[in-house]
């Protein structure tokens, strides 16, 4: 059974939050739990309190007694309303200063199927480019200074008769 538990309005930015959540998901909660316990990061203490709650909303609702099968399964951190305030500077300036909020989403399940697996990974990118299709090799001639901007040589000045003396 799939449980949720939603922190919303949270004082962290959801991209750092998004980095302690990219370290759970996937994992089981004992494992994720201690995991967060040693993280070193602000959001991970605002992280472990949603997870013990996804946790306590599943063995309440639920009737989950094994908590040991539980697994994160569903880990968000998205973007929430962001308070704006200006900071007075020199010269009667005013620099915009943006404290941003995130809503926390974690969602627990205890079935096999619906779980992503321990070691969920993202999938491996390609170390190479595919290969590209042989072009056969022609040279250019190097370009002239402003003709690759469509310049053109100034036309030649018409040249001046001397004038003749009376």
């Amino acid at each position: 059974m799939r449980t949720m538990a939603r922190a919303r309005f949270v004082r962290v930015s959801a991209r750092k939050a998004r980095l302690v959540l990219d370290q759970i998901r996937g994992k089981s909660v004992g494992d994720a739990l201690s995991t967060l316990e040693y993280t070193p990061r602000a959001a991970a203490r605002l992280v472990e309190k949603v997870l013990r709650s996804a946790v306590a909303n599943a063995e309440h609702n639920h009737q989950v007694r094994n908590l040991d099968d539980l697994r994160v399964v569903q880990a968000i951190a998205d973007g929430g309303p962001v308070l704006k305030r200006i900071q007075p500077r020199a010269m009667g300036r005013a620099f915009a200063i943006k404290h941003r909020t995130s809503h926390l989403t974690i969602g627990v399940s205890d079935e096999v199927n619906g779980a992503a697996p321990p070691s969920a990974a993202p999938p491996a990118r390609p170390s190479a480019p595919p290969p590209r299709e042989e072009r056969p090799a022609t040279r250019r001639a190097p370009a002239r200074r402003g003709a690759a901007k469509g310049r053109q040589k100034p036309a030649a000045k018409a040249t001046r008769k001397p004038k003749e003396k009376k």
